[in-house]
């Protein structure tokens, strides 16, 4: 594939439970690309967390490798790797993860004092995401004021903060109802559509992923089927 970001080769995850291992994921080969719209998708304990956790780099193979943009990740230094990873993903969460005692604006602009960019231009381009999804009007709000689909596009906001080349999101309309659920898969639908952003999604909601452009499919640690979805749909519909 051309322009793949992140490449499963022969990928198993194998935790210890007591005097049992069980294997999480079962011999993954996969390739995500530039520019695709993925849903991860399976039922509660067919890897999909699991696989999140590889595909975000934020762990590593038991055996097998990953590639995060031609580079494999266990040989990374962790600084070497966690810099890499705060470049190339940018991560949606179910929970949000927001910081209660900031702003939004503060929140967002999180990522891009770790990665040291000059304040002026940080607030700018902080300010021009929170406006991206529709939250010019609640920059000064701390979560506790936001509704939860407030919360979760500051999650979307701080997540493009770094301007990453993947966004990786994780059930992230699960804490939010039908409605707002909707307004959260625009916005990433259409950051893939229009902004042509890679977006990775994990869900075990079939009415959501049938807004991706491919489907993944685990069962018990093992993928099962891999390929484009052609009954997809838009927002819009």
């Amino acid at each position: 594939m051309e322009n793949t970001l992140i490449a499963f080769q022969n990928v198993w995850k194998t935790y210890q439970m007591g005097e049992f291992q069980v294997n999480a994921l079962k011999n993954v080969s996969v390739k995500l690309g530039k520019g695709e719209f993925t849903a991860i998708i399976g039922p509660s304990g067919s890897g999909k967390s699991t696989m999140m956790n590889l595909v975000g780099c934020l762990d590593i193979p038991s055996r097998g490798k990953i590639f995060l943009k031609g580079r494999d990740i266990s040989r990374l230094q962790e600084s070497d790797l966690a810099a890499l990873r705060g470049r190339t993903i940018g991560f949606v969460f179910q929970q949000y993860n927001l910081i209660p005692g900031m702003t939004a604006l503060e929140n967002v602009l999180l990522p891009l004092e770790i990665q040291e960019i000059e304040d002026r231009t940080a607030e700018k381009k902080a300010k021009e995401l929170l406006e991206l999804v529709g939250l010019s009007d609640k920059m000064q709000n701390k979560p506790a004021q936001l509704s939860g689909g407030q919360q979760q596009r500051v999650s979307i906001a701080r997540a493009l903060a770094c301007n990453p080349e993947i966004v990786l999101a994780d059930e992230p309309t699960g804490a939010l109802d039908s409605i707002t659920g909707k307004e959260v898969i625009s916005i990433l639908y259409r950051l893939w559509k229009e902004k042509g952003k890679t977006v990775v999604m994990v869900t075990h909601d079939m009415h959501l992923a049938g807004f991706a452009s491919r489907h993944i499919r685990l069962k018990d640690g093992e993928m099962i089927s891999d390929g484009p979805n052609k009954a997809q749909i838009s927002p819009e519909t």
